[in-house]
């Protein structure tokens, strides 16, 4: 689907919450190559996800290995994915390791973004 990389995380790019997540992760530390790709710079992308179901304006995408880990999923797999070299990424583990946990929190950082982007002044996504 992607031609960019086999291994990739779709993410806001015009969310820092979420660019900041992205950057402090160290996914690649911890899976090797992957592609952090802003999905507002890929709506071809984006759209063949919209297609199958997926709302990306909700949601962060990680595809790995041939499989797709959306919102809280997504934050539970980058979790158990997790260096544990620094406090961010201990805390992230500590906290999204536990799907339950996971689920309800994500809906909270969802919300939290929606706002953070309108009190920016940025669109939120809609590709498709």
């Amino acid at each position: 689907m992607n031609p960019v990389a086999r291994n990739f995380l779709l993410y806001d790019g015009d969310c820092p919450f979420c660019s900041n997540y992205v950057r402090l992760v160290q996914l690649r530390k911890a899976v090797g190559e992957v592609a952090l790709l802003d999905m507002r710079d890929h709506p071809d992308l984006v759209a063949a996800y919209k297609a199958q179901g997926y709302d990306l304006d909700q949601g962060m995408l990680l595809h790995l290995d041939g499989r797709d880990y959306y919102g809280a999923d997504c934050m539970h797999r980058l979790a158990l994915l997790s260096t544990e070299d620094d406090l961010f990424n201990r805390s992230n583990a500590a906290v999204f390791r536990r799907p339950c946990l996971s689920a309800t929190l994500y809906p909270f950082m969802r919300a939290g973004r929606n706002v953070t982007l309108a009190l920016l002044g940025k669109r939120r996504m809609r590709f498709g």
